[in-house]
């Protein structure tokens, strides 16, 4: 017995190694792909970082020439003429002017979208509305740019007969349609997430369909949601092109639509492609005014994550 258990021995170590030397391998195949995966975080991270970096450290240099109570509250933006000013404020005007409008359109409509999609349309329907809505999103902004001037703008100059050439209501109709198809897929992801569970539940109790989608997918999807709007302001907020062709890029502090604008983005397209030289205070305005930019960003998120918990606690 001893002698047979001594000669199956040496036989069964090979495959014992084999296999450590299998496991082994796998686990340095998983150490391998789980500091890939943190080098993909960490370099996000560090992207992030290194933007403020840069936009805090040149908006200091512009400040140690510029106060900042004058920054915030001169109502003139002409830091390139003889008689320079440098207040933001109508270069932030123009801004929330023109993403107000553009939400004021793309919030309804693509969540109308994201509850027929994801709620009502069958799948054949579902699967020839979403490549429209993906190939809006690949279009060029400057092609829309050159649609809201050549197009819409003289569509509203019917209806408008003063109208001016250059406008914001233009530039934000056309960013709203822009920014559509962003906050309809990503609401409807978060909708068509919600466990069949819920909508069997309230049609057992006697819902509609339209009920069930209102007062129980919306409520539960509610988080995905206030992320695809966060998606669509941040969007409108930063739309350069669009703006920079249809809106025009005067600085005027106004909130009437109507009225062509310079926003924060047209600006700082204006500076970076102009002959200014690196140091100068012109030049240096443009990091001030993209600190005000990612602010704004980082207020709306704010925005964003408390609406979300406060809807959580209320559901």
């Amino acid at each position: 017995m001893s002698a047979s258990l001594a000669a199956a021995a040496p036989a069964s170590l090979p495959v014992t190694s084999e296999r450590l030397k299998k496991k082994r391998t796998r686990h340095m195949k998983e150490q391998v792909i789980e500091a890939l995966l943190f080098f993909a975080a960490c370099v996000s991270v560090f992207t992030t970082v290194a933007i403020l970096y840069i936009l805090v450290s040149e908006s200091l240099v512009f400040f140690e020439h510029v106060p900042l109570f004058d920054f915030l509250t001169d109502t003139q933006w002409t830091p390139l003429f003889a008689d320079a000013h440098y207040g933001i404020l109508p270069l932030l005007s123009g801004t929330l002017t023109v993403a107000g409008v553009g939400l004021l359109v793309a919030i309804p409509l693509g969540t109308i979208i994201a509850i027929y999609l994801s709620e009502f349309a069958s799948t054949r329907v579902r699967e020839t509305v979403k490549p429209f809505l993906e190939l809006l999103e690949g279009i060029p902004t400057i092609v829309y740019g050159y649609f809201a001037l050549l197009f819409v703008t003289p569509l509203l100059q019917m209806i408008f007969p003063e109208l001016p050439g250059f406008n914001m209501l233009s530039a934000g109709l056309v960013i709203g349609v822009m920014i559509v198809p962003y906050i309809s897929s990503v609401a409807e992801d978060a909708m068509r997430a919600v466990p069949m569970a819920l909508r069997e539940a309230s049609y057992a109790t006697g819902a509609t369909r339209f009920q069930t989608a209102i007062k129980v997918v919306t409520p539960s999807a509610i988080s995905g949601i206030a992320a695809a709007y966060i998606l669509g302001v941040s969007r409108a907020v930063g739309e350069t092109m669009v703006v920079a062709v249809a809106a025009g890029m005067q600085p005027k502090l106004t909130f009437d639509p109507t009225e062509g604008a310079g926003t924060i983005t047209a600006y700082i397209v204006q500076v970076a492609l102009g002959d200014l030289p690196h140091g100068e205070i012109g030049y240096q305005t443009i990091f001030a005014a993209g600190l005000v930019l990612v602010l704004l960003t980082l207020l709306f998120n704010i925005l964003g994550y408390w609406l979300r918990r406060k809807f959580r606690e209320a559901y």
